[in-house]
């Protein structure tokens, strides 16, 4: 059997689903599984800050004593003490976060997909940076919205460009404030407060998607912009990136009436997240664990991210530059002009090193002169060697 066969239609699908594209992120992980691939392509936590040992333990507890509950069928909204728990959590600099407006998900793409579902229609302008998150991209764009691309710069979203003619008929703006992915971006506190104030004057919500927040390297997290307007920004995040994306959960913080819907669509898509990995998370968190894990995870992030640069430094030739990020996972790369990363990548896996193009990070008018690497399952070693092979490959180009 020939190998497109396999995709060829047997039944009519719907319009939706013929509008349907594969995450360019996962077709690229598929190439690079390959164990001799040195890999700056997925942006997948480092397996090794899993703290398995003590989900294995509150496993165990939720089973000798819960069973019952943890296997059974639960509320849409969630697992009520893993809701007070964010609520508690994000109640601060003033804001109060009450568990009813929060909603545990199936991870945070499952958030963006609930999102989409209620406040997008067909033509609808939605509001993203440039670049924006290749997920959310693919989450709204089955809703077939027209994307509007904001201005961005070196810090960021530029607020001030949220002119009355950017934003008209807008049904949502989303970012990304905190180490932005692809770019490692975060927002200054002036934007954040810019933002956040735009926010409570708008009729449409402000998305603050916020999965990297905890990564910062020095310790020193910047206000959200929840708590600066808690009854305007819709917030989503994730313990994916703190504990283990395995469990899939997440959750959004929203106004009731958006929360009250969301929890109709939910209702819809899979009833619940699972109650027994719910359960896991609450008894890992609630004793104040992330307090003392979470800078594990960013002093091994910060040491890579800095064998990173180093290698940058070293290997790349001139008219290369890159971001020197604060936190999270990934570094920006803007090459020359004429180089095309998505040709690279070919070139680039040949010799057993991948990452991710830009292109797909843009909603328009994307700049294929661009590239994500993500730094953080790669030890400092394969690093500097993945680099210097890259580093080859554009000098042989420019």
């Amino acid at each position: 059997m020939d190998q497109s066969d396999l995709h060829a239609p047997k039944w009519q699908f719907s319009e939706r689903a013929r509008k349907l594209t594969s995450s360019a992120i996962r077709e690229i992980l598929k190439v690079t599984e390959r164990p001799e691939v040195i890999s700056f392509a997925g942006g997948l936590p480092a397996p090794v800050t899993f703290p398995a040992e003590r989900m294995r333990e509150a496993s165990d507890r939720i089973l000798r004593d819960t069973p019952g509950a943890a296997l059974q069928y639960s509320a849409t909204e969630g697992y009520l003490p893993l809701r007070e728990w964010v609520a508690t959590r994000y109640s601060v600099n003033g804001a109060q976060i009450r568990p009813s407006q929060v909603l545990i998900t199936t991870g945070s793409q499952q958030a963006l997909d609930l999102l989409g579902k209620v406040l997008i229609c067909p033509e609808s302008p939605v509001l993203v940076e440039t670049p924006t998150y290749l997920g959310a991209l693919q989450s709204f764009s089955m809703y077939e919205p027209r994307y509007v691309q904001v201005p961005t710069d070196d810090n960021g979203l530029i607020p001030a460009a949220l002119t009355p003619e950017l934003t008209a008929g807008a049904r949502v703006l989303y970012a990304q404030p905190n180490f932005q992915n692809p770019t490692g971006r975060r927002l200054p506190i002036e934007r954040r407060r810019a933002l956040a104030a735009f926010a409570q004057g708008a009729p449409f919500p402000v998305i603050e998607d916020d999965p990297y927040g905890a990564l910062d390297y020095a310790g020193e997290p910047l206000p959200t912009m929840l708590s600066m307007a808690p009854d305007h920004i819709v917030h989503l995040g994730s313990f994916s990136k703190v504990l283990a994306p395995g469990l899939r959960v997440g959750y959004i913080i929203a106004p009731e009436e958006l929360h009250f819907k969301l929890v109709q669509a939910k209702q819809a898509t899979d009833l619940h997240t699972p109650s027994f990995t719910q359960r896991i998370v609450h008894e890992v968190v609630k004793d104040g664990f992330l307090d003392t894990h979470v800078p594990t995870i960013r002093t091994l992030y910060r040491d890579q991210c800095t064998a990173m640069l180093a290698a940058l430094e070293r290997y790349m030739p001139e008219g290369v530059s890159w971001n020197k990020p604060e936190g999270g996972m990934f570094i920006w790369v803007t090459l020359p002009a004429h180089i095309d990363s998505m040709k690279l990548l070919d070139e680039a896996v040949a010799q057993n090193v991948a990452f991710v193009p830009g292109a797909p990070f843009f909603a328009s008018d994307a700049q294929h002169h661009t590239l994500r690497l993500s730094f953080v399952t790669v030890p400092p070693a394969k690093i500097d060697e993945g680099i210097a092979r890259l580093g080859a490959l554009l000098r042989a180009r420019v």
